[in-house]
């Protein structure tokens, strides 16, 4: 069975004033859907195709570009768009908020050090909180499409938390301005969905 464009649960205008309807609409119709169109004809006929994304992610021959810039691709947005929310921002609660503060010392210390991962990233690439396994959690960032689940990224855990930061993700609205953007990313994070993910993974 191959990949489906995943519908988001807002309309493209839902972000707005922090992330604007013209970039979402473009982000989400044009780049996902061409990372999904991709990954399909990369996987069709191979020993990947019919298994999940995280499966596909987690076995991946890092030499094979397609799979790996297209599945990283598609499963990075899929968790972007799940955890962002017109009700967003405020901040964790429960275990969560737990273990951030027992992992970062304070929910602010933690918010820097995701910041910094974001906008510190060189070029394109992705800032993640991640999920080890016992339920200790990691800030870390990744190159171009990749994420932790993929073999050898310098990341681990499962990712619960990811902010993209590809030009395309933001320079409609704040041009060279990535740490504007990075700020503003706070106003519409889903923390109830981070926390079902936090939950289900450590």
């Amino acid at each position: 069975m191959s990949f489906e464009l995943p519908k988001l649960n807002y309309a493209y205008d839902a972000l707005e004033p922090h992330i604007d309807a013209q970039t979402m609409e473009i982000h989400h119709s044009k780049h996902h859907q061409g990372y999904t169109n991709k990954l399909n004809n990369a996987i069709e006929g191979t020993d990947h195709e019919g298994k999940t994304i995280e499966n596909i992610l987690a076995h991946l021959d890092m030499d094979n570009k397609a799979v790996r810039n297209n599945g990283g691709g598609f499963y990075n947005h899929r968790l972007f768009w799940n955890v962002m929310s017109p009700n967003g921002g405020g901040h964790p609660s429960g275990d969560l908020k737990t273990a951030i503060e027992s992992d970062f010392g304070s929910y602010e210390n933690f918010k820097e050090k995701f910041a910094e991962a974001a906008k510190g990233q060189f070029g394109s690439g992705w800032a993640f909180l991640c999920v080890h396994e016992g339920g200790k959690l990691e800030v870390c960032s990744c190159p171009n499409q990749d994420n932790p689940l993929m073999p050898k990224t310098g990341c681990g855990g499962t990712p619960i938390l990811a902010l993209d930061v590809w030009e395309h993700a933001y320079y409609l609205k704040y041009q060279n301005k990535r740490p504007d953007y990075v700020e503003a990313f706070f106003n519409v994070i889903n923390w109830e969905e981070v926390e079902k993910l936090y939950a289900q993974n450590k």
